[in-house]
């Protein structure tokens, strides 16, 4: 019986690519805790779940404009 598949990874540049985010922006957000949930490697490399990347952007949606 197989295993089940693991979700990919992104890489930090994967998610600046995707937000439009320069690394220093990044690591200002990451500094007051506003930045997505990540996984740190024991070589210092970050690494992000897409379900939680997708978590954090549906958690900053705005509502309707009036």
């Amino acid at each position: 019986m197989s295993s089940p598949r693991r979700e990919p990874h992104l890489k930090l540049a994967d998610v600046l690519e995707e937000l439009g985010m320069s690394r220093a922006a990044f690591y200002r957000m990451r500094a007051r805790g506003k930045a997505p949930k990540c996984i740190r490697l024991p070589n210092g490399h970050l690494r992000f779940r897409r379900t939680d990347v997708d978590q954090w952007l549906t958690g900053h949606e705005e509502g309707p404009v009036c």
